[in-house]
């Protein structure tokens, strides 16, 4: 049965029969809050939420020296500008700009036995595209999880729900896949930020 997680659990991902996983996938999910509005309001835009993942060697993510703040110049990181990673062990399966619908809203691959050893974690997080200047926050998203699946047989491992009041934040870091004694393990963060953007974002791990 997959596990449901609450925040800070930490779970080593196996497979049912306690071998090692090969392939995995991150399903991360959303849904915009229904707003109430008169009859004669316009419509408010599309909350448009980017899942990223960040590739780190030895806890940390390497980025260029001096880093353009205009473009994501890392391929270390993983999004729907660059979807898939040098190594091709990570994919990014494309950009969400609504939300709508049930399930996965984003999904990133993960190959954990053609992925470099010089990586020992992937940090997976989500922002509001365009948050401040929409004036969007994730006190307008409800129903976000983020969930391991074995790539393989397409069974949950683990699942980890957000339920705090995120009102006024605009990213979150949702949590993290990494290598400990040689096995993979999964940690749910759950830290609500308010960085404006994957780059932001990115220089909390650098």
């Amino acid at each position: 049965m997959s596990v449901n997680l609450q925040k800070g659990q930490k779970v080593e991902l196996r497979k049912d029969n306690g071998g090692s996983l090969r392939r995995v996938m991150v399903g991360l999910g959303w849904d915009e809050v229904k707003q109430k509005r008169g009859f004669f309001a316009p419509k408010p835009q599309d909350i448009d939420c980017d899942a990223s993942a960040f590739l780190c060697t030895d806890g940390r993510l390497l980025l260029p020296n001096p880093l353009n703040q205009a473009t994501v110049q890392s391929s270390d990181i993983v999004f729907f500008g660059n979807l898939t990673h040098k190594s091709q062990a990570v994919r990014h399966q494309g950009d969400n700009l609504t939300g709508a619908g049930d399930g996965d809203d984003e999904q990133i691959f993960v190959d954990l036995e053609t992925l470099p050893a010089q990586y020992d974690k992937i940090v997976f997080v989500v922002n509001i595209y365009q948050a401040a200047q929409r004036k969007q926050h994730f006190g307008m998203v409800e129903n976000a999880f983020i969930r391991i699946c074995d790539a393989e047989s397409g069974k949950e491992l683990c699942k980890y729900s957000l339920s705090e009041n995120y009102s006024g934040m605009t990213a979150m870091v949702f949590g993290e896949l990494y290598r400990h004694n040689g096995a993979w393990k999964f940690n749910a963060i759950g830290q609500a930020t308010q960085d404006n953007g994957v780059i932001e974002l990115a220089m909390r791990f650098v």
